[in-house]
């Protein structure tokens, strides 16, 4: 038998009603101070003015984060108990259920759009580009998120509804710069034409090959960097020099596509071993060495990792929408969490990459200002408090009876 309880240890009591301020959640969102001024107005739909405004659902959403909540009823039960949230985050005439949830599921994408991007133009100018000479490189790739069986329209498959979030990763910068949003069947390849700007190259896996599409982004000055499948068929064009004795094992120009399927541009193709496992890799960059592309394409692991550490440690995949729009806000709103804490890293700490200690760091620094009272979770064995009470007495674990 056990006894729970929930203890607040170590943390302040704040006294309810007082200011309180949090100067270490104000430094994490002060780069966004800028940006609110210079964005797209929110404006009502009606003739009452809008007391729930863009800064009080922005920030919300990246408290929400923040604080690893897992629904929003517990962001809303927060806000309503937490002093410092209750200040901090909705207005002074409060803020309803209903108007959270309308909020989010009918506005804010364009604003939230424009700081996503002025975010990473600030991330850019602060983090150097450590390979130049490889060019602008954008990985670009998507991840399912399971969604509820009431979002019909998120198709997935006959017993599963999901959502798919397409990223594209500055890839040498390592930082997310563009985001799309489909039904889990959606397509992937065309945001490639999307995401990239003329003169980038997107560094893509092999669900991304398209002979078709191979030759439209050479044609548009769009390049690319793509993990080809196992049965792709090529004719040696010619065969160029590598340095032997790193993995590789092949490099030529070649066409690729049989008889019925050939691309209308040559390409460059890399055969490679890592511990085992061959790769095949094009590109249509006629200026990369081999050692290079493979380099470039052992980069693309890092939008794998941005996905796992986004999702598990910001909790984007806690859905707190059921509509396009507003799972739309959420994601966007969690890219932007994570931009900003990329730049709280680099301001105070001098380092290009999060780590979870950082953010376990920030969020007990916020519970430390704020008085934030957490309840943790203390059990308490029956038979460890008979003999607190009772030292005499000896306890037989076995049938739990006195002896």
């Amino acid at each position: 038998m056990s006894l729970f309880s929930t203890l607040p240890f170590g943390i302040p009591n704040k006294r309810v009603g007082l200011p309180i301020h949090s100067p270490t959640f104000q430094s994490f969102i002060a780069p966004l101070d800028d940006i609110l001024e210079k964005i797209t107005p929110l404006t009502s739909r009606s003739n009452r003015p809008i007391t729930f405004t863009f800064d009080y659902q922005l920030k919300s959403l990246i408290y929400y984060h923040l604080e690893e909540c897992t629904s929003a009823q517990g962001l809303l039960q927060m806000m309503a108990d937490d002093e410092f949230a209750r200040q901090n985050l909705i207005p002074e005439e409060g803020l309803g259920e209903s108007t959270f949830y309308e909020a989010n599921a009918n506005r804010g994408v364009i604003q939230m759009l424009e700081v996503f991007d002025q975010l990473g133009r600030k991330v850019s100018l602060r983090i150097s580009n450590p390979f130049p000479q490889l060019g602008d490189l954008v990985a670009i790739d998507g991840s399912l998120i399971d969604a509820t069986l009431s979002m019909t329209w998120a198709d997935y498959s006959t017993d599963a509804n999901k959502v798919k979030v397409h990223i594209g990763l500055s890839l040498c910068q390592n930082f997310p710069r563009r985001i799309a949003l489909t039904t889990g069947n959606g397509a992937e390849r065309p945001f490639v034409s999307e995401f990239l700007s003329i003169g980038q190259t997107g560094v893509v896996d092999r669900g991304y090959q398209d002979h078709q599409r191979f030759d439209e982004w050479i044609d548009s000055d769009k390049h690319f960097v793509a993990r080809l499948k196992k049965n792709t068929r090529w004719e040696l064009i010619q065969s160029l020099p590598f340095i032997k004795g790193n993995g590789i094992f092949f490099f030529g120009k070649v066409r690729m596509g049989d008889k019925y399927h050939r691309m209308r541009h040559p390409v460059y193709l890399v055969g490679f071993r890592v511990r085992g496992k061959v790769y095949w890799v094009a590109t249509d960059r006629e200026d990369l060495s081999a050692e290079e592309i493979a380099f470039i394409y052992s980069l693309r692991w890092r939008i794998e990792t941005l996905f796992g550490w986004w999702k598990r440690h910001l909790k984007v995949y806690h859905l707190i929408s059921r509509n396009p729009h507003g799972v739309f806000v959420q994601l966007l709103s969690g890219l932007i969490t994570y931009l900003l804490f990329l730049l709280y890293c680099l301001t105070r700490y001098g380092e290009k990459t999060p780590s979870i200690r950082r953010l376990r760091q920030l969020r007990w620094q916020i519970r430390r200002e704020t008085g934030s009272v957490y309840p943790i979770r203390v059990e308490i064995h029956l038979e460890v408090m008979v003999l607190l009470i009772f030292p005499n007495i000896s306890y037989d674990q076995d049938d739990h009876k006195k002896c």
